[in-house]
């Protein structure tokens, strides 16, 4: 469960990095492309024999998938959809898991799976529900981005959890090259049709560089945390804990000034928190061998 919480804390500081160089003329989409590669390239090195394991396991393409078509996705709906409206569309995330676990990983759909599921989503609903924005039902490209990004997520983490035997190593170089191309795919097909700017001279602004390569790092730990816990805990488990990452964005935002904290916001965190802890069962503390 820690590596889940040390992800799900640097994806909800995220935010602030993103932000920061967006300001900066680097959107998030080339942001994420410039730091997955990174940490891709810093695999190769770390691991140069990588590359045997990746491609006697064609598998591992659909971890390669889920992971780019989740940034991809998320990213985009954010850039040109309504922030909060985006974030809970891709945080029904959870129903995905549901869903895609049974005919995956054979996780079968039981009562206390579902009720877990709905705490979990109560809470992450209370947290980022706005009145002004209605029930999220997509309605545009944006929020059909969102919802696509979220069933992304969950084949990503179900994927983690599938290939728990491949080695940490190559389920992260999948991962970030995954998020690397495509997302460096979709910025310049954007950036072509005049939708998005270019990261010119990114490399010459030391601010902006300094900003990636700190956060590379992090994600890079982030990401390895991803590998150990995903690969450890039911999908249906993984996908209530990250929901905790709506908890620590809210609380930074807070901290940091750029938002309020307010009554539904404490609630819902509760759920969030108590969803995996008062309900369970015994296939929780079991770790799947198929």
């Amino acid at each position: 469960m820690l590596g889940l919480v040390i992800n799900l804390t640097v994806w909800g500081l995220s935010w602030i990095p993103f932000k920061s160089l967006q300001n900066q003329g680097v959107h998030p989409l080339w942001a994420t492309s410039i730091i997955c590669a990174t940490s891709f390239i810093f695999m190769l090195i770390v691991k140069p024999t990588i590359w045997r394991e990746l491609f006697s396991h064609p598998q591992l393409f659909w971890l390669l998938l889920g992971a780019g078509l989740t940034n991809a996705f998320f990213n985009t709906a954010v850039a040109f959809g309504d922030v909060v409206r985006v974030v809970l569309l891709f945080y029904l995330m959870p129903l995905w898991t549901v869903l895609l676990a049974w005919p995956i990983l054979g996780e079968v759909i039981t009562s206390k799976a579902v009720a877990r599921i709905s705490l979990g989503l109560a809470g992450a609903m209370l947290v980022l529900y706005q009145p002004a924005l209605g029930f999220p039902l997509p309605s545009n490209g944006s929020d059909w981005a969102a919802l696509a990004g979220g069933a992304s997520f969950a084949l990503n983490n179900i994927m983690l959890r599938k290939l728990h035997t491949n080695s940490e190593a190559v389920r992260a170089l999948c991962m970030f090259g995954g998020a690397m191309v495509l997302c460096g795919l979709t910025a310049a097909i954007l950036a072509a049709t005049g939708h998005l700017a270019w990261p010119e001279a990114t490399w010459k602004n030391t601010e902006a560089s300094s900003t990636l390569a700190f956060w590379s790092l992090l994600f890079l730990v982030g990401n390895l945390g991803l590998q150990y816990g995903a690969a450890r805990l039911p999908a249906n488990i993984t996908a209530v804990i990250m929901l905790g990452e709506v908890i620590v964005a809210a609380l930074s935002a807070w901290w940091l000034g750029s938002g309020q904290i307010r009554l539904q916001d404490i609630l819902g965190g509760l759920l969030i928190i108590a969803a995996p802890l008062l309900i369970k069962d015994k296939r929780n503390t079991s770790v799947h061998t198929a």
